[in-house]
């Protein structure tokens, strides 16, 4: 009984000894296959740059107001508001262009030193703040001065965060992608050539994309609804970016 124990042991010993070389021998074919796939590639990087001049501009147009009570300050702030959608729709911007950004009403308070009235001094409610601004997208950049100016003759009390973009990026970028591949196509002919290999097929692609900044004019023109016409100096919108960069990486022999 002991000797069968004992031979079914040794058969178990050479079995899970046969599995253990045949996994080791398993594990290094795998790992030269990777090496062999790794030593038989080669990588190249290309950029393609567009440059565009910016065809929208963006701008908020705000109104704040103040008054005793929230009825009134909302009536004011409504009326100036509406003064300036119905100017900006007078200039051809349509209403999908005009939106809404924020709407707040604030408490005002004031503090009061010590009195007759207040011996202890008091934080006295004196009013209220409505605060709503209008995102505006300006698509004729030829009347973004007279827009600006004219937003604020309007009622608009404060204007700020001008930028200038690009409506359709998606063709512009196209355009940078295909430029960057065919530089990356020639890179890696040339390269084939000069290590003395051929290129079989592409195996693997990449790309990463730079689209362009917002060039933002920070503007503020507090108190200037409703008084006269303040002249504002010419707006240049310069040019955008943008940037794609490929990396293809070929199979050769």
């Amino acid at each position: 009984m002991c000797n069968l124990k004992e031979e079914v042991k040794n058969i178990f010993v050479v079995i899970l000894g046969l599995f253990l070389i045949a996994l080791i021998i398993s594990t290094a074919i795998d790992i030269k296959n990777k090496l062999e796939e790794t030593e038989n590639t080669i990588t190249v990087s290309e950029t393609g740059t567009v440059y565009i001049k910016p065809d929208l501009a963006l701008i908020n147009f705000s109104i704040v107001t103040e008054a005793e009570t929230v009825a009134e300050a909302m009536g004011k702030n409504t009326e100036k508001m509406n003064a300036v959608i119905n100017f900006v729709k007078e200039q051809g911007i349509e209403d999908k262009d005009l939106k809404t950004t924020s709407f707040d009403i604030y408490p005002r308070y004031e503090w009061y030193d010590k009195t007759q009235n207040y011996p202890s001094g008091e934080r006295v409610l004196v009013g209220y703040e409505v605060r709503q601004s209008l995102q505006t997208k300006i698509r004729d950049m030829e009347k973004i001065g007279e827009i600006i100016e004219g937003g604020t003759s309007a009622g608009a009390n404060e204007v700020s965060d001008l930028q200038f973009t690009v409506d359709n990026q998606d063709e512009f970028k196209k355009q940078a992608r295909e430029e960057a591949i065919t530089k990356a196509k020639a890179k890696a002919e040339e390269l084939a050539k000069q290590l003395g290999v051929n290129l079989v097929r592409i195996s693997n692609f990449s790309e990463s994309s730079i689209l362009p900044y917002f060039y933002s004019a920070k503007e503020s023109a507090m108190g200037l609804g409703g008084a006269e016409t303040v002249p504002l100096p010419e707006i240049e919108t310069g040019e955008n970016k943008i940037e794609v960069t490929v990396s293809i990486t070929y199979e050769i022999n």
